[in-house]
């Protein structure tokens, strides 16, 4: 059943909010947060903001005096803004991005990352009976490894394959992450070995943009997995990658990445207009249908 939706009518007291990119056009946030302001009847706005990397640093500092209590951030300003913050919390400085920014009182600007708790609630709900601690293979090593890596070692995996076609980045996010995930090996692998290395491993996780709309499918052979293994694919265009198509092929649980762009929209949310929203059919099922019909999109 749909949900429906009345319109708020916006007061010169409402809470603004948004998202900054650049290009920000096909961003799904505001018709996610929409419908959350639509859903709680809450006197705000959530507004997509295009400003070039060159203009951030004159830019923020004017949002909270314009009436905005934050903001996300997506490409190419994740790491950009981390010299802007008055303070940057620890889990974003562990994984040397901020995708949400929190305005306070007086101006301040608060940086933090909730990539990685977006990813560990997608994954816990849509595989709630996976191993924690059992070793898991992450592929890739850009910013959304991090979250990821991050996510799986704050939730018991006692060892974390990383691996990516330019090793030196898997060393590198590797160096970065350890010491904030002392009690989990954190290892690289070979590429060209991650089909042999899932045999005794809980979880798969693709970060790269192999099997994104308009790339090339991931080439992984699940032949070798456990019967436990579950499949996670951060990529949501399509919705159905080939690797979680094969993954439910074989019987395995499979995650697909639009659960992970919806939960880690909730911190968010819930600083900025004072509710914390929930995530579930309703909320899916009106993302989903505009991701369907749209083109490929930031979060």
């Amino acid at each position: 059943m749909t949900e429906t939706l009345h319109p708020v009518w916006i007061s010169g007291a409402a809470r603004l909010a948004g998202v900054i990119g650049h290009p920000v056009t096909h961003s799904r946030s505001p018709r996610l947060h929409g419908f959350w302001l639509a859903r709680h009847r809450i006197d705000g706005a959530y507004l997509p903001l295009a400003i070039r990397p060159e203009d951030l640093a004159q830019v923020l500092p004017a949002l909270p005096r314009m009436g905005f209590r934050g903001v996300n951030l997506t490409l190419p300003h994740k790491e950009l803004v981390l010299p802007l913050c008055d303070e940057v919390e620890p889990v974003a400085r562990a994984i040397g991005a901020v995708n949400t920014l929190i305005f306070g009182e007086d101006h301040r600007i608060t940086g933090t990352n909730t990539d990685a708790w977006g990813f560990g609630a997608a994954l816990a709900a849509g595989a709630p009976a996976r191993d924690a601690a059992a070793p898991a293979l992450v592929l890739g090593a850009g910013g959304a490894a991090r979250a990821v890596v991050y996510a799986l070692a704050k939730a018991g995996a006692a060892r974390i394959l990383i691996a990516n076609r330019t090793a030196e980045r898997a060393a590198a996010l590797i160096r970065d992450l350890a010491p904030h995930c002392p009690a989990t090996v954190l290892e690289a692998v070979d590429w060209a070995a991650r089909s042999d290395l899932l045999a005794g491993c809980g979880t798969l996780v693709n970060t790269t943009s192999l099997g994104l709309h308009g790339q090339p499918p991931l080439d992984i052979d699940l032949g070798l997995a456990d019967d436990r293994l579950v499949v996670s694919d951060i990529v949501y265009d399509p919705l159905e990658t080939p690797i979680l198509k094969a993954a439910r092929a074989r019987g395995l649980a499979a995650v697909d990445g639009l659960g992970m762009l919806l939960h880690q929209a909730v911190p968010g949310f819930e600083r900025w207009f004072g509710v914390r929203p929930v995530v579930d059919a309703a909320l899916r099922r009106h993302v989903a249908a505009d991701l369907l019909i749209g083109e490929p999109a930031p979060c």
